[in-house]
């Protein structure tokens, strides 16, 4: 089409250097459909460049002092702050999430993510014991094991996961996995990767309960819970995709609930007062689209979203991945539904009686990632979230994070936790020294 601007050409980054790829990959934008850039098709060729470039950058970076580290830390965390407008512009327009979630979440985020670790770094301390009868002074030592800023230190490399990704974690020389997404990919990254004994850090997907007791204030739990269900599309691994309310408030509550989710506007990405934008891909939209249809099949109910209501969009954007939010009721826990992860905008609102009942019907899936609780009663929260299957548990309120604390899934939802503590523990290798004198 006249006066249509080519795609733009992304290229690998390794040991500092900007780098062409002999093969590349279209890459959608997910608001109209349309190619709007070109990444890397990377194989093991551009793998072993980098792995290279970061076993030589190693020496250097890996001795310089805590400080110094953390003071490079805090110039990335400057420099993404300085340019926090054109990253949220970027990340909108590659995700297709709005530009006011990009621009007050995640790429503040990941400011606060550097400051915090920049922080953090500096304040770790070693442990120590002696045995007077022997003469021994025993401590420990932490070393590290991935690597960070200069030349070789940080590497990037587009591909797909067959090509780039199995070349990576089967390498020999790369010695640990940090891996965020889908249970049948970490399945085979543990396979590619058991042969070396390599350490693993899989956080995975999640079925996350939300659990409305009759005491709840739905002043707060209706508008937290339709934000909790479809921010950013559903596309957050902890993001609500069942929702048990107790049967004395159900109709209640699900008439709030559901006029409240026909208020959260679904728009182009651009458009400040959107409160959804569209999904990452056309296959991941019809992935989507057939959980709702195998509901219908079940004989569930579709109370609004997807089929329901209409979708106005502008005619550039009519080939967009878009959909309504969707609300799903009439259907048995054992729906697939119900069990697997949908990771998108819709959301199932069955009722519940017992404490003790809504506690094993929420653990009854595989995954265990997150939780919400919603009760007036104190002691009521902390017993049922003592007894729920999952890494973490918000009462009254949802993703509220503190980086100190450990971050994670139980059962299928991954292995290992992120955090202050956790995520030191991960990077470093301890060693033991032990000194007679």
């Amino acid at each position: 089409m006249a006066g249509t601007r080519a795609p733009w050409m992304l290229e690998n980054f390794i040991d500092g250097k900007f780098l062409p790829c002999n093969s590349y990959l279209d890459s959608y934008d997910p608001s109209t459909g349309d190619v709007y850039c070109r990444v890397p098709n990377s194989g093991k060729e551009e793998i072993e460049a980098a792995v290279e470039a970061a076993r030589a950058a190693f020496p250097g970076w890996s001795s310089r002092s805590p400080q110094e580290r953390s003071q490079v830390l805090h110039r990335l965390a400057d420099l993404l702050e300085e340019s926090l407008e054109e990253l949220a512009q970027a990340e909108s327009k590659d995700q297709g999430k709005t530009i006011t979630l990009a621009r007050t979440m995640d790429i503040p985020r990941s400011v606060q993510n550097f400051r915090f670790f920049a922080s953090s770094i500096l304040h770790h301390t070693s442990e120590c014991t002696q045995m007077d009868h022997l003469g021994c002074l025993h401590y420990t030592v932490r070393t590290p094991v991935g690597i960070g800023v200069p030349p070789g230190v940080v590497n990037i490399v587009f591909g797909t996961g067959p090509r780039a990704g199995e070349a990576l974690v089967s390498h020999p020389e790369v010695p640990l996995i940090s891996f965020t997404g889908s249970q049948p990919t970490a399945e085979r990254i543990t396979q590619l990767s058991a042969p070396h004994c390599k350490k693993l850090s899989l956080e995975l997907g999640g079925k996350n309960p939300a659990i409305i007791f009759e005491d709840a204030n739905l002043e707060e739990c209706v508008p937290t819970t339709v934000r909790s269900s479809f921010a950013n599309q559903g596309e957050i691994c902890l993001c609500t995709s069942r929702i048990f309310v107790q049967r004395s408030i159900y109709s209640e509550f699900l008439k709030r609930f559901v006029d409240a989710t026909r208020m959260w506007k679904v728009g182009i990405p651009s458009d400040p007062s959107a409160s959804m934008g569209a999904l990452i891909s056309k296959a991941h939209l019809e992935k989507v689209r057939s959980y709702i249809k195998k509901a219908r099949l079940e004989g569930a109910q579709i109370l609004c979203g997807e089929g329901v209501d209409k979708l106005n969009l502008p005619p550039r954007n009519q080939g967009g991945y878009f959909m309504l939010p969707t609300v799903i009721t009439d259907i048995k826990d054992e729906s697939c539904c119900m069990k697997e992860e949908i990771f998108g905008p819709v959301t199932c609102v069955v009722p519940f009686d017992s404490e003790e009942e809504v506690i094993q019907r929420a653990n009854s899936v595989k995954y265990g990632l997150a939780a919400t609780v919603w009760s007036g009663n104190v002691g009521r929260v902390h017993r049922v979230a003592k007894k729920l299957q999952s890494g973490l548990v918000w009462t009254n309120c949802w993703l509220i994070r503190e980086l100190n604390l450990p971050f994670g899934g139980m059962k299928s939802s991954g292995v290992g936790r992120e955090g202050a503590k956790d995520s030191y523990e991960f990077f470093t290798e301890v060693k033991t020294v032990t000194v007679k004198h």
